[in-house]
């Protein structure tokens, strides 16, 4: 066997225990039982070990170094090769010993913060989560000194290539000189206008879901290959072929759990448009998680609280609910999904205070791995960055600092790409809906297959085929511009 076939064997075999780590970790999310929390503990560590051991086999820095130099590999097999050796350099700049630390020690406060959030205790949350934080500080110095990086650009460089702190200092910092005004004009013009009328009652859940299974439908999910259930934080796993997504209920606000449904099928459909060529290979991966989060928010934000999705879905409201009246009138749901308002968590946010929850979250983790922050002191750096960037103070850590899972087991790095991803769906959806003048009446009347015909060849099916700058100005005719987020800002909430 040639080096590159070597290598593709190995990482397709690194892929299948990835894929059972991701199963396992939904089980825990969902299904699992609260005493099999320390055996699933173990498992996940041993898996998460095992995968690290053949990241870091001798052998694959020596197939490297041959197919690197294989001139008579095609430009996929190329830049599988490419994907591979990032992969590669991240895995050998850490040693085995911390990632199984790692492991175990964000398993474990983990399953801890879904019962301590629940009874607002951060006092007993802290030790598990300082222990994560210092173990990750020991990742990122690894990193950096393996890469030549800062610590904070080790890590990020782990869910968004190329990207930089220094660049994500300029984008947010252009966006928080842009929204403050534009929230207050947005307030200001929305109390001025008609008023919202209120949802009253409560809705069940199995009707929420089936409403959710509806949209699912509509959006061209397959069930065969994936499945929804309910999970404390909402998220996409699984495989490609077996995609596993979850939202969160409440019965008092259909809304939530709706988009969370909308949300995570934009990651799902992302995971299933992969091209089937390259499952497997790292270049068969989604290109980042900046273009995973576009494609959740183009689906949640540019497609599905438009006015032509919310037109379909209005009649389909009524009947799933038994509700008649104006207030489910497709113009009153319209208002409810683009209303603005300084709210306290991330995931319940509108589209335009939510880069505002993204920038706290950047600084706090820039924080952390600065040793400027400790865990202890974190509910009153929480609060204070809510209060100056948002407008809100929380009143508990329950609603402040507990309300997200991914720093639970050590993902630092990757908020930014929330807000990244959000100027990446306006600017996508822009270029798609110049592209083909059927998009928007096609969502109209509950046809997206004209929004995925364009989405599979220029994003979905590319994998990890060109970097995700490389990428964006292909789909779009230039780089990401923070520009285009910022109009579709203006147009949708102030009508410029």
């Amino acid at each position: 066997m040639t080096a590159y076939e070597n290598l593709a064997r190995h990482f397709a075999r690194i892929d299948s225990i990835h894929g059972a780590i991701e199963v396992l970790y939904w089980d825990l999310a969902t299904q699992m039982p609260k005493g099999g929390a320390a055996t699933r503990g173990d498992q996940l560590a041993s898996l998460n070990v095992l995968e690290h051991d053949l990241m870091v086999d001798p052998r694959v820095a020596d197939w490297l170094g041959e197919a690197s130099q294989d001139k008579g590999l095609s430009d996929w097999e190329q830049a599988n090769v490419r994907e591979m050796t990032h992969r590669w350099r991240h895995a050998t700049a850490v040693p085995g010993d911390l990632v199984e630390a790692l492991s175990r020690a964000g398993s474990a406060c983990e399953t801890f913060w879904r019962t301590a959030r629940h009874a607002n205790d951060f006092a007993g949350l802290t030790p598990y989560f300082q222990q994560v934080i210092d173990l990750v500080r020991q990742k990122a110095d690894a990193k950096a000194a393996a890469l030549g990086v800062s610590r904070y650009d080790a890590l990020l460089d782990q869910y968004e290539p190329g990207m930089s702190a220094s660049r994500i200092d300029s984008l947010f910092a252009d966006l928080a000189d842009f929204l403050p005004g534009l929230i207050d004009r947005v307030l200001e013009k929305q109390a001025a206008g008609p008023a919202i009328l209120p949802l009253e009652g409560t809705f069940p859940v199995d009707q929420q879901r089936a409403l959710g299974l509806q949209v699912m439908e509509v959006m061209g999910f397959d069930f065969n290959h994936g499945r929804l259930d309910v999970s404390a934080h909402p998220f996409c796993g699984g495989t490609p072929l077996d995609v596993r997504l979850t939202t969160r209920y409440d019965e008092a606000d259909f809304v939530k759990g709706l988009m969370g449904v909308i949300h995570e099928t934009g990651h799902a459909m992302y995971e299933r448009g992969r091209p089937l060529d390259w499952l497997g290979q790292p270049v068969g991966q989604a290109r980042s998680m900046g273009l995973h989060e576009s494609q959740s928010l183009l689906m949640e934000m540019q497609a599905c609280r438009s006015r032509e999705f919310l037109e379909f879905v209005a009649p389909r409201v009524r009947q799933v609910f038994g509700r008649e009246g104006e207030a489910y009138g497709a113009e009153n749901l319209y208002r409810i999904y683009t209303q603005v308002k300084r709210s306290l968590i991330r995931v319940d946010a509108d589209e335009v205070t939510y880069p505002a929850h993204v920038i706290l979250r950047y600084r706090l983790e820039q924080a952390f791995l600065a040793g400027e922050l400790e865990v202890r002191d974190l509910p009153g750096a929480w609060s204070d960055g809510m209060q100056a960037l948002v407008g809100i103070r929380p009143v508990d850590d329950r609603n402040g600092c507990m309300q997200d899972i991914h720093w639970m087991d050590g993902t630092l790095g990757y908020f930014p790409t929330y807000t990244l991803g959000a100027m990446t769906a306006a600017q996508l959806f822009d270029a798609a809906t110049r592209a083909d003048a059927d998009i928007l009446p096609g969502i109209a009347r509950g046809d997206f297959k004209p929004l995925l015909a364009w989405l599979r060849p220029n994003v979905h099916g590319l994998g990890c085929r060109y970097s995700s700058e490389e990428l964006i100005t292909r789909a779009t005719g230039r780089p990401l511009d923070a520009g285009v987020f910022k109009a579709h800002l203006q147009r949708r909430y102030l009508g410029a």
